[in-house]
């Protein structure tokens, strides 16, 4: 697996999109405006043709994925209390998995009052598919929300 990033004139995107997934088994490709708006960044993990995608039954919507989740407030105390390392590597993958999916939430606007960009929430989760060296080619909080649904199956 491998990540793609592209920028590209605006008029450029809908080919380039085509291009990639004729070219790749690519997961879902994002398409952000650059700062000024003049041109798009496109996203995506891929990987050589041929690899398969997971279908879509496992992979839970946000409501789903954290329908027992507890509030937004809660696990981000759980995180503060487990905040005074010196570096990210140190944190263990339930903390990676939690914060990911606190944020994804917020991303989500399912978090009221609590407010979360969709980059943040792609970096975070992103950062728990390295973590987890996933050849999963997926939309990374895809990801997260199908590993949280897993996880708290599990834990709680």
């Amino acid at each position: 697996m491998f990540e793609i990033r592209v920028i590209c004139a605006t008029d450029d995107t809908d080919r380039i999109v085509k291009a990639l997934d004729g070219a790749f088994t690519a997961g879902t490709i994002t398409v952000h405006p650059t700062h000024d708006g003049t041109q798009n960044r496109l996203y995506l993990y891929a990987d050589h043709k041929g690899t398969p995608i997971p279908p879509l039954s496992e992979w839970p919507g946000p409501v789903a994925a954290y329908a027992t989740a507890p509030d937004a407030q809660s696990e981000l105390a759980w995180l503060c209390d487990r905040e005074p390392h010196e570096r990210d590597r140190d944190r263990d993958r339930e903390w990676w998995l939690r914060r990911a999916a606190v944020v994804d939430r917020m991303a989500c606007g399912l978090t009221p009052g609590a407010i979360a960009t969709d980059e943040q929430a792609l970096d975070i989760a992103r950062r728990l598919m390295e973590l987890d060296e996933t050849a999963v080619i997926c939309d990374p909080r895809a990801y997260v929300r199908q590993q949280y649904a897993r996880w708290t199956t599990t834990h709680r």
